[in-house]
C-alpha cells in the first residue's frame, strides 16, 4: 500500500495523473480537500473503478469481438460483476489476464475498502493509501486496455470501435454467452 502522509500529498499524486484519470475521478480533489471523511472518497473511487471496468468490458466486446453495441450495453447493465468475475471476463474478452502488477495495485486498496464498507475501523493513513493505490491502478489499467484494444476506458470513448460492421443481435447473444456473460436465452 502506498504511504501518503497528508491530503496534500494525495492531491499531488492526483495532479500527477493523466488527464483521463483526473477527469474520470473529477470530484476527488473536492472530496479530500473539504475535510469530508475519507470513507466517502473510498466509496467514490471504487464506484469510478467499477464504471471503468464495465466500460472496458463493453468496449472490448464491441471493438474486438464486433458485438452489436446496444445489445452489449443491455447485457452489461444486467451483468453482476464480482472481483474474480471481472478478472475472468477480462481474460475472456481481451485474450489475456490483467497483469499481476496491475491487479496487485488493487489488493491492499480492496482490503481497506472492505473494512470501511463493512463498518470496521481504518486509519486515515490506510484510507489515503488505498485512494492512492486506486489512482495508480486506474492509470495502469487505462494504459493496459489501450495497449491491447486501442481505447482508454477512463477516457472519451467516442468513435472507439471504428467502422467495423457489428454482428447481428442473434450472433451477439451467443458471442456474449460464450465469453462468460450472463445472457438469457
Amino acid at each position: 500500500m502506498a504511504i501518503v502522509p497528508t491530503y496534500k500529498a494525495l492531491q499531488k499524486l492526483y495532479d500527477a495523473k493523466s488527464d483521463q484519470v483526473k477527469n474520470h475521478f473529477g470530484h476527488l480533489p473536492q472530496l479530500i480537500a473539504d475535510g469530508l471523511p475519507y470513507e466517502i472518497a473510498i466509496a467514490y473511487v471504487f464506484l469510478k473503478i467499477e464504471q471503468a471496468q464495465n466500460r472496458a468490458l463493453y468496449g472490448g466486446v464491441v471493438k474486438i469481438h464486433r458485438c452489436e453495441a446496444e445489445f452489449a450495453r443491455r447485457v452489461m447493465n444486467y451483468q453482476h460483476l464480482t472481483r474474480d468475475g471481472f478478472k475472468d471476463l477480462y481474460k475472456n474478452v481481451f485474450g489475456r489476464a490483467l497483469p499481476k502488477a496491475t491487479a496487485d495495485l488493487m489488493a491492499d486498496a480492496e482490503t481497506t475498502r472492505d473494512k470501511v464498507i463493512h463498518g470496521k475501523a481504518a486509519t486515515d493513513s490506510e484510507l489515503r493509501g488505498a485512494i492512492a493505490d486506486v489512482l495508480e491502478y486506474a492509470e495502469a489499467f487505462n494504459n493496459e486496455v489501450n495497449d491491447i484494444a486501442g481505447f482508454k476506458p477512463l477516457g472519451d470513448m467516442r468513435g472507439f470501435k471504428g467502422r467495423a460492421e457489428p454482428l447481428d443481435k442473434r450472433t451477439s447473444k451467443w458471442l456474449m454467452r460464450g465469453l462468460g456473460f450472463g445472457v438469457k436465452a
